[in-house]
């Protein structure tokens, strides 16, 4: 039987994705009613601008005082979808101390305070749910949180960043430079006027920061994430990677450590082979590749940004935090129980793929792997060109730790013989 009282809901933002779930709100009020067991109803809409047409919102449900809002007591969900730091922050956990469960898409803000919130709404007894903050309408936040508690994940790989899988399947597809196919990006709308939270992986971070604490019951913080953009990322490099059989990718990697004591959590541009299901992501699409004991390797696709499919994530959970309300229950909480340290990047093991500029002439292959092996990295296979003097030296190593890699870059550019180095691109997805 249905509840006649309708559930009310206060909407934090009205931007592209705010005026999304709106107009779903409102021209599927009737079966997201009759999937809760009672009417919801936009409640209040908090605006920077008030004065701006929003198209299918009541002039009179429209406010610049969000606090008043979240404040109002007959407020059952807010949604919170303005983004940043503050004033969220204050808002989701004043929503809590009025009664108020959240919905969120801040993944700044749960990559920085998660611990934080979650203990606000645990204290409160109130859900904090945030499926659209990572990777867009892709269901992940849940069926990690949920379908696979009973199993131990191990490795979560993705591409959870559209703007940059475009900018870099351009550069693969077609030849072009980074700065081109920037600049094609940002003509589609799918790069920002500053890209730089998404070129430079500060988005993709959050993101792994989010998945890690997730997967491996472990508080993970956006300061433990490493972070590297893919600005440097030429053609030469996908030249290099289509010779190996691989494509390059900005990829978010969590991982538990083989003896399972640590975990990492990093973001970086990287080479991974045409045979791995990531390398067929296409344009602005995002791909969560999970890998666990029990259900072994599943892999999440679809749309990872844009106005629907962030709505359809954030009105997933809209659904079941209102279901938990009308049964006088809560969702699932964090689960940090594990609270295993994070490992820095230097203890990371991977392959790497090096590119030197060398003095064409005998002994500049025995002095460059004498390098190597005084640094305990082993060699997987050597490919030289030379002309006029000079010659192009690339190296692929097999597995071996960040630290020890450093160790021998550096060592390699005090020798005379190297001229520089080109590129070091790490090695994934094998």
């Amino acid at each position: 039987m249905m509840r006649t009282r309708p559930l009310k809901v206060a909407l934090l933002g009205c931007g592209v994705v705010g005026s999304e779930v709106a107009r779903i709100m409102t021209t599927h009020a009737d079966d997201l009613a009759a999937r809760i067991g009672a009417p919801v109803e936009l409640a209040g809409v908090a605006v920077r601008r008030p004065s701006k047409v929003r198209e299918g919102i009541q002039a009179e449900l429209v406010t610049t005082d969000a606090t008043a809002l979240v404040k109002r007591g007959d407020i059952d969900v807010v949604v919170e979808v303005i983004g940043g730091i503050e004033p969220a922050r204050s808002l989701i956990t004043t929503a809590f101390e009025h009664g108020a469960s959240v919905v969120s898409a801040n993944k700044a803000l749960l990559a920085q305070d998660g611990a934080a919130l979650h203990a606000a709404a645990e204290e409160h007894g109130r859900d904090l749910y945030y499926e659209a903050a990572v990777a867009g309408a892709i269901p992940l936040i849940r069926p990690l949180r949920e379908s696979l508690a009973g199993d131990k994940v191990n490795r979560v790989l993705g591409i959870v960043n559209g703007t940059t899988n475009f900018i870099l399947d351009k550069m693969d597809s077609t030849g072009a430079g980074y700065q081109e196919a920037l600049d094609e990006a940002t003509a589609l709308g799918y790069a920002e006027a500053d890209p730089t939270a998404d070129v430079e992986g500060f988005d993709a971070a959050a993101k792994a920061a989010i998945l890690a604490g997730i997967a491996f019951h472990t508080r993970v913080r956006l300061d433990d994430v490493y972070r590297e953009g893919m600005t440097e990322v030429t053609a030469a490099d996908f030249g290099s990677a289509k010779e190996m059989g691989c494509t390059i990718k900005l990829l978010a990697i969590c991982e538990r450590a083989a003896d399972g004591g640590s975990v990492t959590a990093r973001v970086h541009p990287a080479m991974i082979p045409l045979t791995h299901p990531l390398a067929s992501v296409r344009g602005a699409y995002n791909a969560v590749f999970v890998e666990s004991d029990a259900a072994g390797q599943l892999m999440f696709y679809g749309p990872g940004a844009g106005g629907s499919p962030t709505a359809s994530a954030v009105l997933g959970d809209l659904v079941a935090v209102c279901r938990n309300r009308l049964n006088g229950a809560t969702g699932p909480g964090e689960s940090a129980y594990a609270a295993l340290p994070v490992s820095p990047m230097g203890e990371v093991v991977t392959r790497y793929h090096i590119s030197l500029d060398v003095a064409d002439k005998p002994g500049v292959l025995a002095q460059v792997a004498t390098v190597f092996a005084e640094h305990g990295v082993s060699i997987d296979t050597v490919r030289q060109q030379g002309k006029d003097g000079e010659a192009s030296l690339v190296v692929v190593t097999h597995r071996a730790s960040d630290a020890s890699l450093t160790g021998t870059v550096e060592a390699l550019r005090k020798l005379d013989t190297v001229r520089g180095v080109a590129s070091i691109m790490r090695v994934e997805g094998e």
